[in-house]
């Protein structure tokens, strides 16, 4: 990925406020939850904040268990995730309690705001100007290139509202809270503006203690552009045939890590499709499979000739619930074959993005 997997983690009240306007942060979640928080901060390796949010909350950000910070240790990373911060004015408080605990922080600015954010984190953190304005494509990129590859990102909703507009966020963890706050004056969640179209996935929902935990990804993610993207690519690596198209496929778990990979005729089976070699480096019985996606440049096949299962088959078999793919079959070799539609019966979440279909056609043209 050209930039890490990017979480965002609020707890909100009944009716959407971040918080209260009183002078003491308003507690939404329930110890059991702050827990989980914590977990889920061990697992990643950057949280990310705003500026607005050090100065009303004052956080440390920290792994607050012992043990999931050995955990880390024993795995060769830094006790404490990366802690960064934005900023377009560089106004910071250098007393403020994210200076001054955990190990290293980051600080993304405008190149206006760079001097005085200098100044205010001194030797405490690095600083890093994105230009005249706070660009998001250009700070996940840099995080990215200083080995990030998942970040969590706590609020606050200015935040949390770009990211989702501009189509940043690969998953939303979501706690509601049993109280309302009914301020209009207090801080939401989520402003107005132009959102990605579609309706987000509901993964996962759980009751810890009072409140509820519900884990949603939007409709189209920046990892699924990056996956589909390979997949494409893959579908170069196939020997050319006169009565097979080329296609390449990707298996990527939950976590937004590539499992297995495959492409049509790989090695010495003349007649593989993309999808079975790709599930055929896998253990049926992998646990990441049922939470996992397959990208595909072609949708799968729903009836073959040349082997008993039709790719739409294996990965209904293998238990994977989401395929995204770039081109619809075409009738050359198949009439009206739909193994999207196949998949869609079956209750697989399927996701066509049609812009990636002319790379996908690319190595198929002699066919066509």
């Amino acid at each position: 990925m050209p930039y890490p997997y990017v979480l965002l983690s609020a707890a909100v009240s009944l009716d959407g406020y971040l918080d209260d306007t009183g002078k003491d942060r308003l507690l939404l979640s329930s110890p059991a939850d702050f827990d989980r928080v914590d977990e889920v901060r061990a697992s990643v390796d950057a949280i990310l904040i705003g500026a607005g949010t050090i100065r009303a909350d004052n956080p440390r950000l920290l792994v607050n268990s012992p043990d999931r910070r050995a955990a880390r240790r024993a795995e060769g990373r830094p006790e404490y995730p990366l802690k960064v911060t934005v900023t377009a004015s560089g106004d910071l408080d250098p007393d403020a309690n994210f200076w001054h605990t955990g190990d290293k922080k980051l600080v993304y600015t405008t190149d206006g705001g760079a001097a005085r954010a200098r100044t205010a984190v001194r030797d405490t953190a690095d600083v890093v100007p994105l230009g005249p304005e706070l660009d998001w494509h250009r700070l996940l990129a840099d995080l990215h290139a200083r080995g990030v590859r998942r970040l969590m990102v706590e609020g606050g909703g200015t935040i949390h509202t770009q990211l989702l507009q501009r189509g940043l966020a690969d998953e939303l963890q979501l706690v509601l809270a049993p109280l309302f706050v009914g301020d209009p004056k207090a801080p939401r969640l989520f402003g107005p503006g132009t959102y990605e179209p579609g309706r987000l996935t509901l993964v996962d929902t759980r009751q810890i203690e009072d409140v509820v935990l519900m884990t949603y990804r939007p409709a189209v993610t920046p990892a699924d552009h990056h996956w589909l993207s390979l997949a494409c690519d893959l579908a170069a690596l196939c020997p050319p045939s006169e009565t097979a198209f080329s296609v390449g496929a990707v298996v990527v778990a939950a976590d937004g890590t590539e499992i297995a990979r495959g492409h049509s005729r790989e090695g010495d089976d003349t007649v593989v499709h993309a999808e079975e070699a790709a599930l055929a480096k896998l253990d049926p019985a992998d646990p990441r499979l049922a939470g996992a996606t397959v990208y595909s440049s072609l949708e799968p096949c729903a009836r073959r000739a040349s082997r008993p299962a039709p790719c739409a088959r294996l990965i209904l078999d293998a238990g994977v619930r989401r395929v995204v793919t770039a081109w619809i079959e075409p009738d050359t070799f198949v009439q009206d074959a739909d193994g999207n539609g196949l998949l869609r019966d079956a209750g697989v979440e399927v996701l066509l993005l049609d812009e990636y279909e002319g790379r996908a056609k690319a190595p198929n043209g002699h066919l066509l």
